[in-house]
């Protein structure tokens, strides 16, 4: 169960939590292990609506382009995953594939179970809502830095090329 706090607590969806609060919100996290290359999630997945927290070790992102995976991004302890289909319940928004680089240790839960909280943790809930979208926000604000500076040196403007 410490590996669970612990890394809830290096978590953005805790951050406006008590210690009692993450206790609770702890217990409806389960412990995924992997090994090198073991997929995590994939689209058309039998779990689509689970939040990931990575424990440990590091996860590729890659999705597919032109029939080949390409890495889009390199998961490190504390990022989350799956956080569209876990708050919006789309199953069709997956379009990456989560790949184990090494032995990697992964934080998951379904939504089903998160939602036994509403009626008894509204608080809870809210904030830990409110912390997924803070760390979406986050990485809408890099892909739109990185689009502007992909933008500036294709067409060579902005003097960064």
């Amino acid at each position: 169960m410490s590996l669970v706090i612990d890394t809830l607590r290096t978590s953005p969806v805790t951050e406006e939590l008590s210690q009692a609060e993450v206790e609770i919100l702890a217990g409806l996290f389960e412990v995924q292990e992997f090994k090198a290359g073991d997929i995590i999630v994939q689209p058309n997945d039998v779990q689509p609506d689970n939040l990931y927290i990575l424990a440990s070790g590091e996860v590729d992102v890659k999705i597919e382009s032109g029939g080949d995976e390409s890495t889009v991004h390199v998961l490190k302890p504390g990022d989350l995953a799956g956080m569209i289909t876990f708050a919006g319940g789309a199953a069709t928004h997956i379009s990456a594939t989560l790949y184990a680089v090494g032995p990697t240790k992964v934080l998951s839960m379904a939504r089903a179970r998160f939602e036994t909280l509403i009626n008894t943790h509204p608080m809870l809930v809210y904030r830990v809502m409110r912390g997924i979208i803070r760390n979406m926000h986050g990485i809408v604000r890099r892909v739109n830095i990185e689009s502007a500076e992909l933008s500036n040196y294709i067409y060579k403007t902005g003097g960064r090329y």
